[in-house]
């Protein structure tokens, strides 16, 4: 089915692409990864109603949880647009380019960025603090203003991956469909992934779940940043160097691939220690010192990002056409 629909799947992604540079978010509209989050919400109630709450049973929990999440929030697209298509390819069309569209975020994750970056440039640090909060996880009310600018373009660069280059590998690989499969899991993720007394063992499988399916496209979202920093005219070379040093220093396996080129790129130390929940998590740095970080530096990550994506999108083409020619 996937070499099939090859001729209408590329063009609806990069339909789906341009529209979410163009518009961004469509504001107003339900958007399909609120309903994930009420598919994930419902199961957790289910199955931690099912088993028990100790370690075993929480785990069991949260594998079931993930299951079905994943399943539904796969299949249920997958049906639809296969009736769709069935009805009139132009309708099928129409909506998978549409779901592209809003499964990819790029101008979403640029425009709340440069949120940060206005309220740093009025020189506010309750707004800029307040603006940086909608966008990071961690607490922040103790950030300075450097400490803001620094979270807003870590934020670019991290997302860049699971945000934009993951999911447009996805939906190149099988559609809308494919794309809200990437997408349940990672709303999972950022869901119930914690390491916290609520979710240390229930969250574990869809945590692990992220961790593989974001292995592959972490690496290759770190080597188009390295070239997007050089298209960019950034520190391309710094940007090398410092993703090969660095890529690795993150508790999870792939946070930390574009995090490092974006620093290189931009000759500035990102990430150490970070306060969330209250609690001071350790860190090592990454990148180097090499000038002080500026809150121009978020406008220039989101140029980085955005030629990222092009190249991303350039990247899962070729394979879908490689793989098309293969089979």
């Amino acid at each position: 089915m996937i070499i099939e629909t090859f001729d209408h799947i590329v063009p609806a992604v990069l339909l789906g692409g341009i529209l979410d540079l163009a518009l961004g978010d469509p504001h107003g509209l339900y958007h399909p990864v609120q309903l994930i989050g009420k598919f994930i919400t419902f199961f957790e109630t289910v199955f931690r109603k099912a088993f028990s709450s100790g370690k075993a049973g929480e785990r069991t929990a949260g594998v079931c949880t993930a299951v079905c999440v994943t399943a539904v929030g796969t299949l249920i697209p997958a049906l639809l647009l296969k009736l769709f298509y069935h009805v009139n390819f132009w309708l099928g069309f129409a909506v998978e380019t549409f779901w592209c569209y809003q499964i990819l975020a790029a101008r979403s994750l640029r425009d709340e960025s440069m949120k940060v970056y206005r309220e740093v440039k009025t020189g506010d640090l309750g707004k800029a603090r307040k603006a940086v909060s909608m966008i990071v996880g961690r607490d922040t009310e103790r950030l300075d203003m450097t400490g803001v600018t620094k979270a807003a373009v870590e934020t670019v660069a991290e997302n860049a991956s699971d945000g934009v280059v993951a999911p447009l590998i996805f939906l190149m690989i099988g559609g809308a469909a494919g794309g809200f499969f990437y997408k349940s899991v990672n709303t999972m993720d950022s869901m119930i992934g914690y390491v916290n007394d609520r979710y240390r063992w229930f969250g574990t499988f869809a945590a692990r779940l992220d961790d593989v399916l974001n292995f592959i496209p972490a690496r290759i979202s770190g080597i188009l940043m390295v070239l997007a920093a050089r298209i960019c005219g950034n520190d391309g070379k710094n940007a090398l160097k410092i993703f090969k040093r660095d890529r690795l220093k993150h508790a999870s396996p792939n946070s930390a691939h574009t995090e490092a080129a974006m620093a290189g790129a931009l000759d500035i130390r990102l990430a150490g220690d970070a306060w969330y929940f209250g609690e001071l998590h350790r860190k090592p740095y990454i990148g180097d010192p090499i000038r002080e970080i500026e809150p121009e530096d978020i406008p220039r990550a989101n140029r980085i990002m955005y030629a990222t994506a092009v190249l991303a999108f350039i990247f899962s083409a070729a394979l879908r056409l490689l793989i098309a020619a293969l089979v």
